[in-house]
This record gives structure tokens, sequence and C-alpha cells, in this order.
């Protein structure tokens, strides 16, 4: 400072080190200090570790599930089975897939694990089918819950519980099925549930909206609690913008897998006789708000609600039985 005196100048002037190596300049040692700096550090250490996301489709055969997915990555992280035989077309029990790919963009890098259920709703006699997707969703519980519960862990323990399970419920037009609100009650208790309608472009514009109203009304008729709970809203904020997504869902959805040329740009879309159905345009389908809740917006907090709300259940169920005499 100009206006200290000579002999302070002198005292705080002999105080600086004067051996600083040459090559460390004092942006270095000595920058600006402040609290966002801490979220600077936690996207480098993000992007050095990457993170893990696992999702689950369920629905009929023939809806579109392994296009939707490959259209949410747009890459293929779902394999489909190429050209199967009419006994491998539709299992006898509902057979649970999985797939994990390395996704990198822009140096971040995610574990995605994409899990089908080949099989469900399938039979004449739907009886309990549910029970094979519990029960795997409750074996990554209890395998992350074992490698919490040793007594040398492990620094990073491999995550493999679902974090969101998309439920396709099939274009009617009519009320939902007992097996789609049977399916719901039971898997939004143990996982968050996001339900779309599949394959939307069979419906029309008034259909749709129709349909959507309907089964507004059945889940809250039943009590059902799909993704976004309104318990889970802790800031005014999130509550706002969880309120508009409400009053979506179910998301009227149209994947697709090809390209197409539309007024010299391509677009990722449906090529029928009246036109070419783009999945990326929000007049078109709702398929930019799925992918918004799923990726951009929610991603993070489908994996914490996994975590301090359906693992810890599932951790304080499972331990109280252990305890038991």
């Amino acid at each position: 400072g100009s206006n200290l005196e000579p002999q302070e100048h002198s005292m705080e002037a002999a105080a600086v080190p004067q051996e600083l190596p040459p090559d460390r300049g004092a942006h270095e040692l000595f920058g600006y200090v402040g609290i966002e700096a801490v979220l600077e550090q936690m996207k480098v250490k993000t992007m050095k570790t990457g993170f893990e996301f696992n999702i689950m489709v369920v629905g009929q055969s023939g809806l579109g599930k392994s296009t939707m997915v490959n259209t949410l990555f747009k890459s293929k992280v779902s394999r489909k089975a190429s050209q199967p035989s009419q006994e491998e077309r539709i299992p006898k029990t509902v057979q649970l897939q999985s797939v994990t790919h390395v996704i990198e963009e822009k140096g971040v890098k995610m574990k995605l694990t994409v899990t089908d259920t080949p099989g469900f709703g399938d039979q004449i006699n739907n009886e309990n089918c549910w029970d094979p997707i519990i029960k795997y969703i409750n074996e990554q519980y209890e395998r992350y819950l074992r490698e919490e519960i040793l007594i040398t862990r492990k620094k990073k323990i491999p995550d493999s519980r679902v974090h969101s399970c998309v439920y396709f419920i099939p274009p009617t037009g009519h009320w939902l099925r007992p097996l789609d609100l049977e399916f719901m009650k039971r898997l939004s208790k143990i996982v968050n549930v996001v339900p779309v309608i599949a394959k939307a472009d069979t419906l029309t514009l008034e259909e749709r909206e129709e349909f959507k109203q309907r089964i507004q009304q059945d889940l809250k008729a039943h009590a059902i609690r799909v993704y976004p709970q309104e318990d889970f809203d802790e800031d005014p904020d999130d509550r706002l913008l969880n309120d508009r997504i409400r009053e979506k869902i179910p998301f009227a959805v149209v994947g697709a897998d090809q390209e197409h040329q539309v007024n010299g740009k391509r677009v990722l879309g449906r090529k029928t006789k009246w036109g070419i159905i783009e999945v990326e345009n929000p007049a078109h389908c709702e398929f930019p708000m799925l992918r918004d809740l799923l990726i951009r917006s929610h991603l993070q907090d489908l994996k914490d609600i996994t975590h301090n709300v359906h693992y810890e259940s599932y951790r304080m169920r499972r331990l109280n039985e252990s305890n038991r005499p």
C-alpha cells in the first residue's frame, strides 16, 4: 500500500521470501481463493474418475425399447439379437440382459449399463411376471450392501444399482392395463419409475393428450408415485421444475436410429408417407423432455434418490432382519 509509513513498508518487504523458484509464478502460489474453487476441483476429479449410470427398460416386445435407448445416447448401447429364430423371439419367462458400455464425451467418462427385460408381458398368463425384475433390483442392492459392510472395503464400491426404470406403455389410447398398474405400483417402491408412451406417432395429438390425462388419473387413483416424486422436492425451485415435469408425465416418445434430410439438415426421425417425424423436435414428440430429464437435469438426482431413499430403505430392512433373534 502506498499509504504505509516507510518503516512498516520496509518490514513487510523483508518478510517476503526471495528464494522462490523462477518457474513458479505468483499466480500459482498466491492466486485468488474463493469458495467457488471447490466446483472446479469437483469437476476435475469427476472427469478423471468418471461416473456410473444404470438404466432399465421394461415393456412388451415391439415397443421400441432398444431403439429408444440407442436414440437416447446416440450410440448402439442396446444390443439386439441379429435375426432371432422363432423360438428366441418370445422367451418363456422374463429374462434380464445387461450390457455395459463406457461412453466418453468432452473428456467426461460415463460407465453406462442398460438392462433389458425381454419376455415381460408377452405371455398369455402374465401373473407375477414382475418378480424376476424385483429380484434383480434387490440383488443389486444386496451386492452393494455386502461391499459396504466389509471391514476393509474398497475405496470406491462398484455401483450396479438401477438408478432409473423407464416403463414403456403401449399406445392403446385407453386406460392403463392391470399389468401396467400392478407393475408400477410394486416397482415404484424400490426404484425410480419413469413411464413413457411408446411409439406415440401412432396416436393423433388429440388422442395423445387424452391418453395422457387418463394415465395421470389412473396413477393418482391408485396412489402410484412415479419419478419425480413430490415427497422428495426439498428446494422451492426444484418443486417448480418438477411440477412442470409432472404435468407432462408420461412422455409421449418416438425412437429412431436413422437420419433423414430435412431443410438441408440431417435429423433423426421416422419416414412415413405423410412426412418425416423428427425425434428431437418438441412439436413432433416429447423425446427431448425425456432426454433432458434422464441426462441433463436429473441424472444426479436419480442417483441420489436411489442411494438415499430406495437403497436406504432396503439396507434398514435387511439389517433389522439380521438383528432379529
